[in-house]
């Protein structure tokens, strides 16, 4: 999987632009549902990831691109992957993409395009 480009609002992958959300799961795209987070937006001023959300935990490590730092992640994701033995490493979305350009493929996201 190559990441290509990000840019506020889009983010290539191999040749195809998101303009939205994604989460990568076992090497599949597909478009973040943070429906279930969104009662927590009051609270945190955006709607944060949250293990309410389908978050794809079946990995050695787990990367979250934040945009450019507004998402916010919940401690409860946190502990959860702790739990799990997984590392977790949450950076701006730029930062993201250059990890994950370089990690193995046992390697899941979830990255935010947007803020």
């Amino acid at each position: 999987m190559k990441f290509e480009e990000f840019s506020f609002g889009r983010l290539r992958i191999d040749g195809t632009d998101y303009e939205y959300d994604v989460v990568i799961d076992r090497g599949k795209i597909s478009r973040r549902k943070k429906k279930a987070s969104k009662k927590y937006r009051e609270s945190f001023g955006h709607t944060p990831l949250s293990l309410e959300e389908d978050i794809p935990w079946k990995c050695r490590h787990l990367v979250i691109g934040t945009g450019e730092g507004a998402l916010p992640v919940m401690n409860e994701v946190k502990r959860e992957a702790k739990r799990r033995k997984i590392e977790l490493l949450v950076l701006p979305t730029e930062k993201a993409i250059e990890i994950l350009n370089k990690l193995p493929e046992d390697t899941n996201a979830i990255l935010h395009v947007t803020c």
